[in-house]
């Protein structure tokens, strides 16, 4: 492969004796990545059903290679039922590595398409909130379907400049991920595209930018919080450079160890201004060390005391729930799902109903995309329910459940959107909304008349093709 000679003398600079080695693995093929989705099955679970070879990747837990030239697991009525995602190896490692609580407030910057805010959402196992935020509208529009696919309903997605963020949100959360854009120097054996714009926009044009968006996200984070920075790139102006300008503008900030790899390589202090010696602490990750492409990553706390905003938003988001009652449509579809409805976080704007995460401010005034848990729709004298709710659902968190095994041709007729023939499995009386299953996970509902299944999957996310 031609690299550029200007990134070819840097990088000899960078590695030294190391530097035939990196140019070798130009050589060896891409490594395909797979991570399990905990917030809906466990990795003991997964390995069970899974139907193609995975052999775990060693510095992630949920993490494992699948060959991606001979099987297609986006083709595969589990992908459609969120159990997994499918991510380049090392990119995993940035959601892996910060670590999140149940409970946590948590903001994913520039989070499209979702790679990482999957992972922050299921570590949150619900509880919580985290906002995933993407400065492009389109592509915040995959960012939410990956979100919903997961079940992850304690959410908002933003598409807002994260300096819009910081009137809203300063002092607010308690991790902060940054998977900033970059000049993708790290990618150029995955994406030969890559070298091309690397020439139109190199680490010049795209380090000013990560200094603007990392100090923007440092005013966000409350004291005590943690902020995790990472760059899929390898140049020092982008990675420890960058961090030495947040630690000049926010000095209460410190350098944090991050959770051990053999295969990960040391920040290179030497490559910045300061010399500051804890940049060793940073992790680089290149790819004739690991099985995965190259990165770099920086986890950082914020210490001493700076003016913090987080109790006044807490208050805001309190004293904006009013006393409500659940509107008669949607109380009595929930009387058949085994969730205790806060009737004060309902947001219902005309026919729709969002379920809002708690304590968050007031944010009038911010593009969002997604408020909350779309529960579904308020229609005349009745309640349709939506297929982000069926993807949050648990099977045995809803009272009628159509459960289909993984061979049966139904699954695949219901992810194409075709109406379902049930004579084998409901008698001629039941009917109503039911929750269709593969295996016990949820895909999506339906409704039942005359052993028939109308079908209500999301069209947008319907089956394309023919085979699995």
């Amino acid at each position: 492969m031609n690299l550029p000679i200007a990134f070819e003398e840097k990088m000899r600079s960078l590695l030294h004796e190391e530097y035939a080695d990196y140019e070798k693995c130009f050589d060896e093929a891409r490594h395909y990545g797979l991570r399990v989705n905990t917030n809906k099955i466990t990795v003991e679970e997964f390995l069970k059903i899974a139907p193609w070879k995975l052999e775990p990747i060693p510095w992630i837990h949920n993490g494992f290679y699948y060959d991606g030239d001979s099987v297609q697991p986006a083709k595969h009525p589990y992908y459609f039922a969120g159990l997994y995602y499918l991510q380049e190896p090392s990119a995993m490692t940035p959601a892996d590595r910060l670590p999140v609580d149940p409970g946590d407030k948590v903001l994913d910057v520039c989070a499209a398409p979702g790679g990482k805010a999957t992972e922050l959402g299921a570590k949150l196992q619900g509880k919580g909130v985290l906002i995933a935020n993407d400065i492009s509208s389109s592509r915040a529009k995959g960012l939410l379907k990956n979100l919903e696919l997961f079940g992850i309903g304690n959410m908002m997605v933003l598409s807002e400049e994260p300096g819009k963020l910081t009137e809203y949100f300063r002092g607010y959360f308690d991790k902060i991920l940054i998977d900033a854009p970059c000049s993708g120097e790290g990618m150029f054996r995955k994406d030969k595209k890559m070298v091309k714009a690397w020439e139109e926009h190199g680490p010049e044009f795209f380090s000013k930018i990560q200094r603007s968006i990392i100090t923007q996200a440092a005013s966000m984070l409350k004291t005590g919080g943690m902020l995790l920075y990472s760059t899929c790139t390898f140049d020092p102006s982008e990675n420890e450079q960058t961090i030495e300008y947040l630690l000049s503008e926010y000095p209460e900030f410190e350098i944090c160890s991050i959770r051990p790899y053999e295969g990960f390589a040391e920040g290179m202090p030497e490559t910045g201004d300061s010399g500051n010696q804890e940049l060793k602490k940073t992790v680089r990750i290149f790819p004739h060390r690991m099985q995965g492409e190259g990165h770099y990553l920086a986890l950082l706390k914020k210490g001493h005391c700076e003016e913090n905003h987080a109790a006044d938003a807490d208050r805001a988001g309190k004293t904006a729930g009013r006393k409500k009652k659940l509107p008669e449509e949607l109380d009595a579809f929930f009387q058949d799902v085994d969730w205790e409805l806060d009737a004060s976080r309902l947001d219902i704007h005309g026919e729709r109903v969002y379920y809002m995460p708690e304590g968050l401010p007031d944010l009038k005034g911010v593009r969002f995309l997604r408020s909350g848990l779309l529960l579904g729709e308020l229609k005349k004298n009745r309640f349709e329910p939506s297929q982000a709710l069926a993807m949050c659902l648990k099977r045995k968190d809803y009272a009628r459940v159509l459960d289909l095994p993984l061979e049966d041709e139904r699954v695949i007729k219901y992810l194409k959107g075709d109406t379902l023939d049930l004579e084998d499995m409901v008698s001629a009386k039941e009917k109503g909304w039911y929750l269709v299953c593969v295996d016990g996970y949820p895909l999506g509902f339906g409704k039942l008349l005359g052993q028939t299944l109308k079908n209500k999957y999301l069209p947008g996310w319907r089956w394309m093709g023919s085979g699995q």
